[in-house]
């Protein structure tokens, strides 16, 4: 863990937030001893603080490793500001052609049409394939500007996942589960949240403090909760209302 040194804390905390490139909100602040002035130049002590960037943060990061062969451009900065806004209006049932208790094949067509208009509007054309895969049903969006659809640690094409998964659950008569995907980006990232669920495991005990993650699909949620399950030391919940649902892990009391 780095140190920092500074003639006061304040001053050790400014070194090593910069050093780092970071704010506050993103770390964990240690004092590891505070400054003494000592006496004609004798027993001088600098102040030390450790830094340690927080769970969020470091998920964040490795995130961002799963999609570092796309370079964010300016057209896909102003794809995601259009993408929030189109779902505010995708998400309102009285913007869309209502469509109710449809059979699976034609519920998983209409779906299929609907991220096709998508991807479309977002100017990042997309060919849908469907991938039937234990007990989901896991649309691949193929498109030559994936850094587009996926967003900046993946917040668009989380947003995308909201949507398809609103959108079916108001139009097919049966429950049906559904991924959205592109390139293999879930694959990537299922292996970020295995390693996120053991390192958030080893804060919260370390700590003793709850850990809020950052929002994640339902899907998402429930692999870190399944992994994290295991331990009895820790307990996982969600908060929050979708599609800005979030985990919160912390530990187990003991009476």
């Amino acid at each position: 863990m780095p140190v920092y040194e500074g003639n006061t804390i304040e001053e050790a905390t400014n070194k090593g937030l910069h050093a780092l490139n970071l704010s506050k909100e993103d770390v964990e602040i240690n004092v590891i001893t505070d400054a003494k002035k000592g006496f004609l130049g004798f027993g001088k002590k600098f102040a030390q603080v450790s830094i340690e960037p927080t769970v969020s943060e470091q998920i964040a990061e490795a995130i961002e490793e799963t999609v570092e062969d796309i370079i964010v451009t300016d057209e896909e900065v102003k794809a995601e500001t259009a993408f929030e806004e189109l779902l505010v209006h995708k998400a309102d049932p009285s913007e869309t052609k209502v469509l109710e208790n449809l059979e699976d094949e034609e519920a998983i067509t209409e779906l299929a049409m609907y991220l096709t208009a998508i991807s479309k509007e977002l100017n990042a054309p997309a060919l849908v394939r469907l991938e039937r895969k234990d007990g989901l049903l896991v649309f691949h969006l193929d498109t030559d500007k994936q850094g587009i659809l996926i967003g900046k640690h993946g917040k668009v094409l989380n947003a995308m996942q909201y949507l398809a998964q609103v959108f079916v659950h108001r139009a097919a008569k049966n429950k049906l589960s559904v991924v959205v995907n592109v390139g293999d980006y879930r694959e990537k990232r299922q292996a970020i949240l295995q390693r996120l669920a053991e390192r958030t495991a080893e804060k919260v005990k370390q700590t003793g403090r709850p850990v809020f993650l950052e929002p994640m699909p339902a899907f998402e949620r429930k692999q870190i909760h399944f992994t994290l399950s295991k331990d009895d030391h820790i307990k996982t919940h969600s908060e929050g209302d979708e599609p800005y649902r979030y985990l919160v892990v912390e530990p187990v009391k003991k009476y």
